[in-house]
């Protein structure tokens, strides 16, 4: 009788066809949201334990105020990382639960501003805003977490960050911009567009819904538009218009140190240019090139510019973007060579009126208080 063999201890059996194998049967693509999930708790949990730890050194005297700012400001950022880690999981899986309220989303914008006043500082950030008072249906907790995305998302790449919150003219949706410059100093090698901040605003757009983005990234920085489908807006009949025609006492009162600056190398279209402007008690200085209108814009920032269609190129597309860095936004009004012409501009960021050679005493300053009107 011959022994029997007997298999190895490590040896199994092979499985039965179209049974799952264990490598089957777990896939790391199936699990990244508990992932992304646990990798959020601990960087959040880490972190917390580590200021704790950091500001009762400063407590003890054992570091400096400095020292404590600068092991603060990484943490901060760590920190950061977890809490938009956490909101996009918890978006991405429906967990949290909406409560849609009529949102005055410029108090709103400066309340996160106020709040982040002391860092934006210390980050040595020059902000500007302009937020005039538009209602939003959204959740408030969300709107407050985007607005706060957006500033996280935009000042790696620069330090100067303008904010404006207005009414779009024409579909009448809010609108949230954000524009941010470097000064020709380019950012870090490590500041990406697609990063953790952008995929939270993309997260809560997309969570809210009614929420249309639109950005530009260059070598000069960036610049970011949110639309806001669901606004609160009063029932009109037609398309609200600025009534120049009649009475314009109260325009001219307005009127009131505004100062204008012309750019036209002819004598003639400079001199019309001002007599126009000074019927409607509007004072002006006039140069011949761009090189002295940026002079001149260095002594004293105009209201309005005021341009000759001759001189407008490529070299005043360079003037108009350099002003621009300094300004959110800015009104031209360009003399066409047609004499009779006489254009309003529309809504556009670029849309610029148009007046004739020939109209300029008749219509320069219907034009000027047009656009003067719309920056209101």
């Amino acid at each position: 009788m011959q022994p029997t063999r007997s298999s190895p201890p490590n040896q199994t059996s092979n499985p039965k066809p179209g049974a799952p194998t264990e490598a089957d049967a777990w896939k790391l693509e199936d699990h990244w949201q508990e992932l992304v999930s646990a990798l959020a708790d601990q960087f959040t949990e880490g972190v917390s334990s580590l200021q704790n730890q950091i500001d009762q050194l400063l407590a003890k005297g054992r570091i400096t105020k400095m020292e404590h700012r600068a092991l603060n400001i990484p943490a901060e950022r760590i920190k950061l990382a977890g809490l938009s880690a956490q909101q996009i999981h918890r978006l991405y899986g429906g967990r949290i639960r909406q409560t849609h309220e009529k949102v005055n989303m410029a108090d709103l914008v400066e309340g996160v501003l106020q709040e982040r006043k002391q860092e934006l500082g210390i980050l040595g950030i020059a902000l500007r805003r302009k937020l005039k008072p538009v209602e939003v249906l959204i959740d408030p907790t969300l709107a407050h977490s985007f607005v706060n995305a957006v500033l996280d998302w935009g000042i790696p790449f620069g330090n100067r960050v303008d904010v404006r919150m207005d009414l779009n003219a024409w579909p009448q949706h809010a609108r949230l911009q954000m524009r941010v410059a470097n000064d020709g100093i380019p950012p870090s090698s490590s500041t990406a567009s697609d990063s953790l901040s952008w995929m939270l605003i993309r997260q809560i757009a997309a969570a809210s819904g009614g929420i249309d983005l639109e950005r530009d990234v260059t070598a000069e920085g960036v610049s970011f538009t949110a639309m806001f489908s669901r606004t609160v807006v009063q029932a009109v009949d037609g398309i609200s218009t600025v009534d120049l025609s009649d009475e314009h006492s109260s325009m001219f009162k307005s009127l009131s140190g505004t100062y204008v600056l012309t750019i036209s190398p002819s004598l003639q279209i400079r001199a019309d240019v001002r007599d126009a402007l000074r019927e409607i008690g509007i004072t002006s200085d006039s140069v011949v090139d761009f090189n002295q209108a940026r002079d001149a814009v260095k002594a004293r920032m105009p209201n309005l510019i005021v341009v000759d269609s001759e001189i407008k190129d490529g070299e005043f597309e360079r003037f108009r973007s350099e002003l621009l860095r300094e300004v959110f936004e800015f009104p031209f009004v360009e003399i066409s060579p047609d004499d009779s012409s006489f254009d309003m501009s529309g809504f556009g960021e670029f849309s610029m009126a148009k007046v004739g050679r020939g109209n300029i005493r008749e219509a320069l300053g219907t034009a000027v208080m047009f656009e003067l009107a719309k920056m209101m």
